[in-house]
Order: C-alpha cells, then structure tokens, then sequence
C-alpha cells in the first residue's frame, strides 16, 4: 500500500508539474506564435495533397519562369510562380517541407538515443569508462561536423536513411556532454544515494530516478538541435550531398535558383523563406519551453 500511494504521490507531481508548464508557455507570446506556426507548418506539410494534389515533379516548360500571381505574367495556377522547367514552386516548397522535417526529426531522434545512454552511463559510472565516453566525444568535437558529414556520406551514398543516420550519429555529443553534466549533480542527491545503500539496481535507478529528472534539458536541447539539422540538411542538398534527387528540397531548391535569381527572385526568396520560419517557429517553441521548464525563469513577466 505504501509502495502504491508513493508512485501515485510521484505521478501526480508530475502531472502538476507538466500542467504548470504548459499554463507557463501560453503565457509566454513567443511559444503561442512559434508553436502555432509550427502547428500550420506541420499541418501543411502533411495534408497539402488534399487541398493541393499536384505533382512536384511534374513539368510545363510552356510556363517555365513564371512570376508570383501578384507579379505581372503571373497566374493563380501557379499561385507561387514556377522555376526554369515549369515546376509548381508552391508544391515543391510544401513537399521540401515533409523532407526537411523528416530528416530533423528522425536525426534527433537518433541523436537522443546515443548520446542520452552514453551520457548517462557516463555521468553515472563515471571511472574509466567516464573517461573513455568522454575523450571520444573530444574526437568527435575536433573534427569539423559538416566535413565530417560531407565525408561519410560520400563513402555511404546519398539517401534519406545514409542523411538522417549521418546527421544523427554526428550530433551525439551534445546530447551525452548535456546530460552527463546534469547526471553528475543528481547522483548524489539523497534519494539516489538511498536507493543505491538498500541494492536498488543501477539500471532501476538510472530509468526511474535519474533519467526523468534530465527529461526536461533534453527537450529544450531537441527543440534547438531540430533547428539546426534543418539547416544542415538544407546546406548540404545545396552541395549536392543531401537528399538524392528527384525528391525536391529546400536545399536544392536554392541551388538551382541560384542561377536565375537576377530575373527569378521568387526560386531563393521562397524557399529561404520557407526555412527561416521554419527555424523561427522552433527557435520561439524551444524559448518558450525553456523557460516554462525552469523554475527560475517560469514566473518572469514577459
């Protein structure tokens, strides 16, 4: 009975505390308008076949280059004009959106699962093993993230699988730095120290007392990690070592408008556009998340 009512004592802290947290990100403007348009961008990316069943691959070199409807020469069927073979830019830009958010996603996935079991063996241990985890990631560190990616995935082959596992394995290090530096401190809290005098076993503890008390860094870290794959993703689809084609993304989208961008603004502004707000969305949700997760910032009027 006692065992029982301490589990339902903790999990309603934990409702409690989620509850404050998300009352304290509608107070806060940035995580409303970032979350809301994060919401429209996903909604979009998802269900535009519905409202827009169009072919990004399709081609109509008749209308090759053609403006923005508000331009003069442009058409509303092409709402966003065309690019030099008469691809729809509209459909291209909501379909780059489903890869970009494929690829961070999935990658911080990857990510998470490295480098939050490596930095919690490592903060936990401690010992040699600390030291080895440790000096590994000074490896990874030292080599420079985007030559590291070019190169491996130079040797693998351009695919969706080869990016996502690249930029995921790659990213590893700040997951297990972050959560060994918050393990360090926990581990010697008094409930830690308890549970390990009475033999509670060290995968228990890590599951059960450690791991969800680094929940709430490591969902801010997410947010910002998402953000910047993004942006990996697109530079490296620019040098032609993302995404393989035809599959069009943001990336390539503005490395074949490069060319024309003095007579076709619309082929870099577009999808430019379409990553800053993208990475705008995020970046304002994981401020917002931030804050409402740390005590000292929640109550800060804003």
């Amino acid at each position: 009975m006692n065992g029982s009512t301490e589990r339902f004592r903790h999990l309603r802290a934990s409702l409690r505390l989620w509850g404050e947290t998300f009352q304290a990100l509608g107070r806060s403007p940035g995580a409303v308008i970032g979350g809301i348009l994060f919401i429209v961008i996903i909604a979009t990316s998802l269900f535009f076949p519905v409202f827009y069943p169009r072919d990004p691959l399709a081609q109509d070199l008749l209308m090759r280059l053609t403006p923005p409807f508000w331009q003069e020469g442009g058409s509303l069927a092409f709402p966003l004009g065309t690019d030099n073979l008469g691809r729809d830019i509209l459909v291209r830009i909501l379909y780059g959106s489903r890869v970009s958010l494929l690829v961070g996603f999935s990658a911080v996935l990857v990510a998470c699962i490295s480098g939050i079991g490596l930095g919690l063996i490592s903060g936990y241990y401690g010992g040699r093993i600390d030291n080895v985890i440790m000096r590994l990631a000074d490896v990874f560190m030292a080599y420079p993230f985007m030559l590291l990616t070019i190169s491996v995935i130079a040797v693998l082959g351009n695919s969706i699988f080869n990016l996502i596992l690249v930029l995921g394995l790659s990213d590893w290090v700040t997951y297990a730095r972050t959560i060994r530096g918050s393990v360090l401190s926990i581990k010697k809290k008094e409930f830690v120290l308890a549970s390990r005098s009475v033999g509670t076993p060290h995968r228990v503890i890590l599951m059960r007392q450690i791991f969800p008390n680094v929940l709430s860094p490591i969902l801010v870290l997410a947010t910002v990690r998402v953000a910047n794959i993004i942006i990996w993703e697109s530079g490296l689809s620019f040098l032609g070592m993302g995404v393989p084609p035809p599959l069009p993304t943001w990336g390539r989208m503005l490395a074949e408008g490069r060319v024309y961008i003095a007579d076709a603004w619309w082929l870099v502004t577009l999808p430019g556009l379409a990553i800053m707000l993208t990475i705008l969305s995020i970046n304002l949700l994981g401020d917002g998340l931030r804050d409402a997760l740390d005590p000292r910032l929640r109550n800060i009027p804003k």
